[in-house]
């Protein structure tokens, strides 16, 4: 059996893996019982994750997202089986299982059954806070028992002053698994200045603005970004969130939900890609046939580098500014889309440390490529993405959290390309065309 990306280097030291890569049930709901195993991820280092952009950059965000016009589509599947690839791969005789492959998915539409205190009667706003730190606290529990390192988050608990809300960010470095990560939750309340109200009125056209043209607001996030140690294992980024506008006295006015989840290959794996579509598309289809289609686009052409002619990662779902449903009705997607989450990622790292009959890049290469494309995730996300240009220019904002979205290494090579015919070429050319995956 030929073990994915593993040299001879990165093979001794197997029989410890099993304190390495031990996911102990985070909850029935997201991981059944399967056998615990072994596995050794020789240095391994963790997630990494991306923050709201700081206090109003989260709650003007959805104002923020533009379209990046369509992709075209009119190019070949660039994704055929490769014949005589050549790869260095290396023959192990140890499987590590410490990874559950095993996922429990809990039915759709029970957040009810799933999240203690949670109240269908409660304010809208009440629930997503209590829906979030939940999702927060289990998505922690999920990396900190993956990475299986005796590592845990740091808890960084914070208020904009003067009761304007806060937030709770946390934070993962250096473990076995993962590289850099953080999962980071924020609720916060003020007035909109007149000029962030013109731009949200060009989507929201029955925003009444008072005569003084300040506008109070309440927001509330959870957002994410998880970087891995294994080049074969995908980064991923998730962000759910609530607006809404008030009136003088303290009611609703106008309010909406938005976010998604994107994967970010470095090596492009087609069986990741199905499972990761697949899960967030049932979630799509129990509540709307068409949300799929429309929120996948969405991701395809907001997650583009233009100035590279290619996507950051092989997309997911985006959606902003939906209210079509009702709150109760979106809010139970949003819940929905939150229960997938762990059960769509985590099989994709454990097939990093599983053997496979798929050629493989050396080390040594794999290495090198990982620093390309972390190179290209960071070019995306200070130079493309809309939430974080608003959050650095916004005063006040906390730069640790924006900043917390970028992997702890990446690299640049001048006019770089990679060879044709090799992995990598193929993996670059899966990202210059969005594709169907399920």
């Amino acid at each position: 059996m030929l073990c994915r990306g593993v040299s001879a280097s990165r093979v001794r030291g197997l029989s410890q893996l099993s304190k390495h890569l031990a996911l102990p049930r985070i909850s029935p709901r997201f991981i059944q019982s399967s056998s615990q195993a072994s596995t050794n991820a020789s240095r391994s280092r963790l997630i990494a994750v991306a923050a709201s952009a700081g206090a109003v950059a989260l709650a003007v965000s959805s104002v923020l997202i533009l379209d990046n016009g369509p992709i075209k589509n009119d190019a070949p599947d660039p994704t055929p089986a490769l014949n005589a690839v050549p790869v260095t791969t290396t023959p192990v005789d140890y499987v590590p299982t410490g990874l559950k492959t095993e996922v429990g998915l809990p039915p759709l539409g029970s957040v009810y059954d799933i999240v203690p205190g949670l109240q269908k009667d409660l304010p809208t706003r009440q629930k997503m806070e209590i829906l979030l730190k939940y999702y927060q606290n289990e998505i922690v529990a999920a990396i900190e028992h993956a990475d299986s390192s005796g590592r845990q988050f740091i808890r960084d608990e914070w208020s904009r002053g003067q009761n304007a809300g806060g937030g709770i960010t946390r934070v993962f470095q250096d473990g076995q698994v993962f590289e850099k990560g953080g999962v980071n939750f924020s609720a916060i309340h003020g007035s909109l200045p007149p000029a962030a109200v013109q731009r949200m009125k060009a989507n929201h056209k029955d925003l009444k603005v008072p005569e003084s043209g300040a506008l109070p607001f309440y927001a509330c996030g959870l957002s994410l970004v998880i970087h891995p140690e294994h080049y074969l294992a995908p980064s991923v980024h998730m962000n759910y969130r609530y607006f809404e506008t008030l009136n003088e006295d303290g009611t609703t006015q106008a309010w909406w939900f938005g976010g998604g989840q994107d994967l970010t290959p470095i090596y492009f794996d087609k069986q990741d890609a199905v499972h990761f579509h697949k899960l967030i598309k049932d979630v799509c289809d129990h509540h709307d046939a068409s949300y799929y289609g429309r929120f996948k686009k969405w991701a395809d052409e907001y997650f583009f580098i233009p100035f590279r002619g290619e996507a950051r990662g092989i997309g997911g779902i985006f959606f902003d500014d939906l209210n079509e449903k009702g709150q109760e009705e979106t809010f139970q997607f949003v819940a929905d889309a939150l229960s997938r989450f762990v059960p769509s990622y985590l099989p994709a790292v454990r097939r990093a440390y599983e053997p496979s009959t798929e050629p493989r890049p050396a080390d040594h290469e794999g290495r090198h490529w990982q620093g390309i494309r972390r190179g290209r995730y960071t070019e995306f996300n200070l130079a493309v993405d809309r939430g974080t240009q608003f959050g650095l220019q916004t005063p006040g904002s906390r730069i640790e959290s924006i900043l917390m979205t970028l992997p702890k290494q990446a690299s640049w090579e001048y006019n770089y390309h990679p060879k044709p015919g090799t992995l990598e070429a193929k993996t670059a050319d899966v990202l210059k065309y969005p594709q169907e995956y399920v």
